[in-house]
């Protein structure tokens, strides 16, 4: 517990989230979400050639993928990918997906 500018103490969530607003810092937490949520968001099987490396402030989702062949698949399926992700809400949508060759 943190005290606020009226003696009264708080959670340190609340003052957490006070000092990321204040620093501009929230849109950026809440825009790295979808990197937590690819796995639940895109399924076991596609999760598991995969890895949700950056989210750009422009909506640009970046995907590393282990194969060639992989990366193919899910070049095909890009749109339903980016509907299922822009459904699940955030403050910035999934407007494209960006495919890497994992190393």
């Amino acid at each position: 517990m943190t005290r606020d500018g009226s003696g009264k103490p708080r959670a340190i969530a609340e003052a957490l989230a006070t000092l990321l607003r204040r620093t501009g810092l929230d849109a950026e937490v809440a825009r790295v979400g979808v990197l937590e949520a690819w796995p639940r968001l895109v399924g076991a099987q596609i999760a598991g050639v995969t890895q949700a490396r950056l989210m750009t402030a422009d909506g640009t989702l970046v995907v590393g993928v282990r194969t060639h062949a992989w990366m193919t698949e899910l070049s095909m399926m890009e749109r339903q990918l980016v509907t299922k992700l822009a459904a699940a809400g955030g403050p910035t949508p999934v407007q494209r997906i960006r495919w890497e060759l994992m190393r």
